[in-house]
């Protein structure tokens, strides 16, 4: 029997999300012996500063990438916002998950049901902290660090008056109740890739088992996304987002670009062939860019 290690950090949302996978190829391949091995990555350790003061997205999978290569684990899986946009050569994204709900969503405190005026937003993208700063003018942007269960910890205690986290992962945790509101791709553009799950594996080896979980046209989406993001060289560091939506034959792309060097930022939308979504994302990336 063919053993497959399926490689995941150690967070309670990242070992559901291998799970699911795990899950769905034990149904499909019951000839696979499959085991999970979970890792704190450097990412999940370093929870006194913000992602772009400590290297960025990178440090959330340079264990697991290690562990690729000395061949402790076949597969890994990630959260594909949380992924760089250059992948290594020899470790290629294999598959991509369907998508779960990709907007974000805004959390209270247990037993309240607005947001006070003036109370503190917590978020440690700047993603999101652009964006908020429009919708939530009177609403001061504060980071906030841990994985969700530490988070809705610090929220409930006080320390924030309320939190905006990726609505997927709250799905994922059985944690959909605690969401107040969700924020339109509209008003809020979510992160390349967020929603959907990158499976990561060594380059030249038969992974075709993977068949059974990828999905057309979430690849279509993580593709155009990505691509546009990559583009401008948006990493952690960068507020550039990208959202995609299938269409029937077609995808709809809206996207926001940031100048880093006098902080303006744009909003632009486009329409390409869903056979061809990353020259999509490359041509509005350029548009935006000037």
């Amino acid at each position: 029997m063919k053993t497959v290690v399926v490689g995941s950090r150690e967070s309670v949302l990242a070992v559901v999300q291998a799970r699911m996978l795990i899950e769905r190829l034990s149904a499909a391949h019951p000839e696979l012996n499959i085991e999970l091995v979970t890792m704190k990555t450097t990412g999940d350790k370093i929870l006194d500063r913000t992602l772009d003061k400590v290297g960025g997205k990178g440090l959330f999978v340079k264990e697991l990438d290690t562990a690729l290569r000395e061949h402790r684990a076949d597969i890994t899986v990630h959260s594909l916002k949380d992924m760089p946009m250059e992948t290594p050569e020899d470790l290629p994204l294999l598959c991509f998950s369907a998508r779960e709900d990709p907007r974000d969503a805004l959390v209270l405190p247990e037993g309240v049901t607005e947001l006070a005026p003036g109370a503190v937003i917590g978020s440690s993208s700047l993603r999101r902290a652009l964006q908020l700063k429009e919708l939530y003018p009177d609403n001061p942007i504060e980071p906030v660090r841990g994985n969700l269960q530490t988070r809705l910890r610090k929220l409930d205690e006080g320390q924030y008056g309320a939190l905006v986290l990726a609505a997927a992962g709250l799905k994922r945790l059985g944690l959909g109740g605690r969401i107040s509101r969700v924020f339109t791709p509209d008003e809020i553009i979510p992160a390349a890739g967020q929603g959907i799950l990158g499976v990561q594996g060594r380059r030249g080896e038969d992974c075709s088992y993977l068949d059974c979980f990828a999905d057309a046209a979430a690849t279509a989406a993580a593709l155009c996304e990505r691509a546009f993001v990559r583009e401008l060289d948006g990493g952690c560091t960068s507020p550039v987002c990208a959202h995609a939506e299938l269409r029937g034959d077609t995808i709809f792309l809206r996207a926001l670009y940031y100048d880093s060097a006098t902080g303006a930022h744009r909003v632009g939308t486009d329409e390409g062939s869903a056979d061809d979504p990353e020259t999509l994302g490359i041509r509005l990336a350029r548009r935006l860019r000037g």
